[in-house]
């Protein structure tokens, strides 16, 4: 085999997209490893993400003090800030490419880490790309990061570990409010989840390893409003109280996102990606099933809770996510370019997994959708083997430093842009 080219210059870290309750582990684990190799002669981090590369709005990340260091590893959301940029093509408009190559040679960065999902993916594809086609030697690595558990070729992604956690311990949480009173009522949870279901199932945590929710609805399986109404009326008739869980991208049989369903006749609000702008199910639903049953009735829509959250993060997954920063950095100093780091579940009873190297053209713009053995037959559950893959990514607690009883996070507000 060749040997790789081995080559010295400054690292860069961006981090993109929604947060994550371990995002900044991997930010940690950049810094950390970054520190071990004579070969990389800066560590900064762009604020912002790529939207901070191309305003030069980098930041020395060997200027954070210990503290901040150690406190990033219980710090949820993005430490540097994040954004919702949509790259163009390079080959039919490569302005921000060239000014983000302005930005590489003139802080001398060869190794570039992009910390996000999906989107972000295919941002660190572009930039790959065009660095390799302009004769700039930058190795460029994908790290993953998101709630959503969506990134193609890895078995799971850092972040959806501790998101499955706080939206299974909620759901457990909310079982026994409901049962309460003496009467049926339902409950309606709106679970992030656009295209995939991942986070949405993992509330069948809460019905395995105690109380959960009854019914379970995530995109993968088209939604039947007629059939939910039946099977509320049903349940309700006999004195049951329901709690249903729904994905916030589940649609009918057309297609059609049932949180639109209010307002059909009006454009839909799209981001950047031409993705569009969801929330609101729990709140559709609750209405139309107003109209129908003459029962207590609320929706909760868990929202941005379930990736900022602290208190519930997981030990599994906040080492997973340093591991999968080092190992990128360890792959670029090697030679290593164009990669996502995935996790790679190892055969075996006990739950052991390694790093693997996947292309970021095999990454990019494909979606990891929960597969058809995950589903429940009834359309609204998830099986044994969901559970058996969802229950180590939750496992181990994660002691949060604290003062007065309130967490205590890092704080790199004080760091300034470098000239």
């Amino acid at each position: 085999m060749a040997q790789l080219e081995r080559i010295r210059g400054a690292c860069l870290i961006a981090q993109s997209g929604g947060p994550t309750p371990v995002i900044n582990s991997s930010l940690y684990g950049i810094i950390k490893a970054a520190s071990r190799h004579s070969e990389v002669t800066e560590i900064y981090g762009a604020l912002h993400g790529v939207s901070g590369i191309l305003r030069d709005e980098l930041v020395d990340l060997r200027m954070i003090t210990p503290r901040d260091t150690e406190l990033l590893r219980t710090t949820p959301s993005s430490a540097l800030g994040s954004c919702r940029y949509k790259m163009p093509e390079p080959e039919y408009d490569d302005t921000d490419f060239r000014r983000i190559l302005e930005v590489f040679k003139k802080h001398n960065i060869r190794f570039f880490f992009y910390n996000g999902g999906n989107d972000s993916m295919d941002t660190c594809n572009k930039i790959s790309r065009f660095m390799k086609n302009s004769g700039y030697d930058c190795r460029v690595m994908g790290i993953p990061k998101t709630i959503d558990n969506d990134i193609y070729g890895t078995d799971h992604c850092p972040g959806y570990g501790s998101a499955a956690k706080y939206v299974a311990t909620t759901m457990m949480e909310l079982y026994r409010d409901v049962i309460v009173y003496d009467y049926p009522q339902i409950l309606i949870v709106e679970v992030m989840g656009r295209n995939a279901g991942w986070l949405t199932g993992a509330s069948a945590l809460a019905s395995a390893y105690g109380k959960g929710p009854d019914l379970i609805y995530m995109p993968e399986v088209p939604f039947d409003i007629e059939l939910f109404l039946k099977t509320l009326e049903k349940r309700t008739r006999l004195g049951q109280s329901v709690i249903a869980a729904v994905s916030e991208g589940i649609r009918d049989k057309d297609g059609i996102f049932i949180s639109e369903y209010g307002s059909l006749d009006s454009p839909s609000v799209r981001d950047m990606f031409g993705n569009i702008q969801l929330g609101g199910v729990g709140a559709t639903l609750e209405q139309i099933v107003r109209r129908r049953l003459k029962v207590k009735l609320r929706s909760i829509e868990l929202s941005t809770l379930q990736r900022c959250a602290s208190t519930l993060i997981s030990a599994t997954d906040r080492a997973e996510a340093q591991m999968v920063a080092e190992r990128a950095v360890e792959a670029v100093v090697a030679g290593e370019n164009d990669c996502l780091v995935g996790i790679k579940r190892l055969p075996g009873e006990d739950y052991r997994v390694e790093t693997q190297l996947i292309p970021l053209r095999e990454a990019a713009n494909f979606e990891k959708k929960v597969p058809d053995e995950y589903l429940g037959d009834d359309g609204h559950s998830v099986t044994k083997a969901f559970i058996d893959y969802a229950s180590p990514l939750i496992a181990g607690e994660v002691e949060i430093p604290r003062e007065n009883g309130l967490p205590l996070f890092a704080d790199l507000s004080y760091l300034k842009c470098v000239e």
